[in-house]
């Protein structure tokens, strides 16, 4: 359905942290080669409902704090209240990501994108409500304050670039970031995140 080859491969190449070998997103809607972490927090969408939205979000757990796997247990409902204070708050949510991308570029997905993962909440983009019904999130790890990686800008444009060869209908003015969907509720990718190197990346 949407398996990319040929001209829709995207080349990924660290060591051990991201596939040798091309990128693509399988029938499934899994990427290949990327560490799978199957969250139980996703849905159906609704039917005959297009993926037209890409949604840029920023995590770290506790807040400030990278490396680790607190991400993975709070995605899949298994983060001990008791670890760290700030958990106490977030430990009863359930949400979720399709793809997060870590400090050093390492791809882990959680959802297959044609699955709702539950990332956006209240949301409206363009007077359409209920954001996760046709979006894909993706998340940085990091947060509103503190500049992200050059490798998280390249791995996110090259992901993009997959994503938007698989599903036209988001263009590039069609990626937005979570504070574009829920202004007033949410800030992040935040001021830190610089939209023209991405947006320059991509178009390149």
């Amino acid at each position: 359905m949407h398996a990319l080859t040929g001209q829709g491969c995207v080349q990924l190449v660290d060591e051990a942290s991201r596939p040798a070998g091309p990128l693509r997103v399988d029938e499934e809607g899994w990427l290949t080669g990327v560490r799978r972490v199957p969250s139980p927090n996703c849905d159906d969408r609704p039917p005959d409902t297009p993926i037209d939205l890409l949604v840029v979000h920023a995590i770290s757990l506790p807040p400030g704090s990278y490396g680790g796997d607190y991400i993975d247990e709070f995605f899949t409902n298994r983060l001990h209240a008791d670890a760290h204070p700030y958990f106490r708050t977030i430990e009863p949510l359930r949400v979720s990501a399709h793809v997060v991308i870590k400090r050093e570029g390492k791809v882990i997905q959680y959802v297959p994108f044609h699955r709702r993962a539950w990332h956006a909440g209240m949301s409206e983009f363009q007077g359409r409500r209920s954001c996760n019904d046709f979006s894909i999130g993706i998340e940085l790890e990091g947060r509103d304050e503190d500049p992200y990686e050059e490798m998280q800008y390249g791995v996110l444009a090259e992901l993009s670039k997959l994503i938007m060869r698989a599903w036209p209908g988001i263009a590039l003015d069609r990626i937005v970031g979570h504070c574009d969907i829920a202004p007033g509720r949410k800030t992040d990718p935040g001021p830190a995140f610089d939209w023209g190197r991405l947006k320059r990346l991509i178009v390149r």
